[in-house]
């Protein structure tokens, strides 16, 4: 049966050094659930924790509100996929994928039927006779896909399990991996560096750093509400920039981006505790920039400009001698060229506005 995992105040320490301190985290019962960073936040050594393969300083691991912080991994019902697959290279499939059945001393006609299921449910029943030394990397990712769930595990853990494998076949394993997932409904609990891949496979994502997590949410609020300045930045492409926050004209809230060039932003209104202009930071993706139809905007030159079928990217040096990022459909009007002098207009609705130190979303409560 599939479980739900709780961490509760989980401390993590080699030595005197603490990797992890007192962090806390709910994972649903059968939810797709990923361990977002980059190397060295942490992410791997939480999922060695829930495996059982690293101890526990402080706090208490749960599944379904039993402690498991002392149990045995062989008694924990987990069921792993490394990143090199780890199968064994003098069995074929079926016998790979048997292998903990055979441990578990169940019998020959159960293990038969429930290989013959999996290997149906993982699209590689064809291969059942062959060696792991005549399959595709994308096969061998499958064979360990389907030995890790045959055994009816309570929780399915995936560290980096694609990225041994070329660009193509990563965007169709982690589609099938998804889909084979919501079929079995186990808890999953999945760990990559990829912002994309964790964007494409995930239910929900915790953004790690340092051992410390940044955010946890869906796929779609952490790209569009990233919580600071590191998750902005770590999930998908963005241009950050310095503007200020000050009452309009007519009082109410606005960014100012230039002396002529302002955008209202009225639910940030509240955070107006005086008259005096607030410092803050700007996380504009490449697709929030467009080119001014009414000659407002932040002026820049194109400096380059990467053709990319759908879409187009465009590089553009502002007046301060930044660089930004911009990005507009290859099939729309405003076709640009090196050197051309424009304006770059902000989607004012998308942006995030952050404090000066990019440690607090202003957006984030504020209902924008």
């Amino acid at each position: 049966m599939s479980v739900a995992i709780s961490f509760k105040d989980i401390v993590k320490k080699y030595g005197d050094t603490t990797v992890i301190p007192e962090l806390s985290l709910d994972i649903k019962k059968g939810e797709f659930f990923t361990l977002l960073g980059p190397s060295g936040c942490g992410k791997t050594t939480l999922l060695r924790m829930v495996a059982g393969f690293n101890s526990i300083e402080g706090g208490a691991l749960t599944f379904n509100e039993k402690v498991m912080n002392n149990v045995p991994p062989g008694k924990r019902n987990i069921g792993m996929v490394f990143q090199n697959y780890a199968i064994f290279p003098h069995m074929n499939v079926s016998e790979n994928v048997a292998f903990g059945l055979q441990n578990r001393q169940v019998s020959k006609a159960e293990q038969q039927r429930r290989v013959s299921e999996m290997l149906d449910t993982v699209q590689i029943s064809v291969y059942k006779d062959r060696m792991p030394k005549n399959l595709s990397g994308g096969q061998q990712q499958r064979v360990a896909l389907a030995r890790a769930i045959v055994i009816n595990p309570d929780v399915l853990l995936m560290d980096e399990p694609l990225s041994n494998l070329d660009a193509k076949l990563r965007v169709d394993m982690r589609n099938a991996i998804k889909s084979i997932q919501r079929e079995v409904g186990i808890t999953t609990v999945y760990v990559t560096h990829d912002q994309e891949e964790a964007m494409a496979v995930s239910d929900r994502i915790a953004v790690m750093k340092s051992g410390v997590i940044q955010q946890i949410g869906t796929p779609r609020d952490i790209y569009q509400r990233p919580a600071n300045l590191f998750v902005a930045t770590f999930i998908g492409r963005t241009n950050v920039i310095e503007a200020e926050l000050a009452a309009g004209a007519n009082g109410e809230a606005e960014i100012c981006l230039t002396k002529d060039y302002s955008l209202p932003i009225p639910k940030l209104q509240p955070l107006m505790g005086s008259k005096q202009p607030m410092k803050v930071k700007l996380s504009i993706r490449p697709e929030e920039f467009v080119l001014s139809e009414d000659g407002k905007g932040i002026a820049g030159k194109v400096m380059n400009y990467v053709f990319l079928g759908l879409n187009t990217h465009v590089i553009i040096k502002l007046e301060n001698g930044e660089e930004v990022e911009m990005i507009q459909q290859s099939a729309s009007n405003g076709v640009v060229e090196i050197g051309q002098n424009v304006r770059l207009a902000v989607v004012r609705e998308t942006i995030n506005v952050y404090d000066a130190s990019g440690e607090r979303n202003l957006n984030r409560g504020s209902g924008l």
